[in-house]
């Protein structure tokens, strides 16, 4: 499996933004490497300094359906359509509101098939 990456529109709210910015849409990018990191997603936030969050694929999935949180990283549904993802570090703290379809479309392409076990 090659590297999958895929654009995504999101609704972002961050410390650091104006309330306006907050309020519409914007890219961001996701990225899954399954050589370099099988278990991990890469969300890459636009902006003056842009920020790249590393999320658990798992959590991802996982927060689909029910809220989850792990490491500073808290994903839960919103509804049938959104999905939550609420990043927190010592850098800051954003929150990312995605289309459930796309982040769900995303996790089902960046799936390891049972027969192929995930390197460690």
């Amino acid at each position: 499996m090659s590297v999958i990456e895929q654009y995504a529109r999101v609704h972002i709210m961050t410390d650091a933004a104006p309330l306006p910015e907050s309020h519409r849409a914007v890219p961001v990018t996701l990225r899954y490497d399954p050589e370099a990191d099988p278990r991990h997603v890469r969300v890459a936030l636009p902006g003056a300094v842009p920020r790249e969050w590393v999320v658990e694929r798992d959590l991802l999935e996982h927060g689909l359906t029910a809220p989850v949180d792990r490491g500073g990283t808290r994903v839960w549904p919103c509804g049938r359509a959104q999905t939550v993802v609420e990043f927190h570090s010592g850098r800051g703290h954003s929150v990312v509101e995605f289309d459930t379809r796309t982040l769900s479309r995303f996790l089902h392409l960046t799936r390891v098939p049972a027969a192929q076990p995930v390197p460690h």
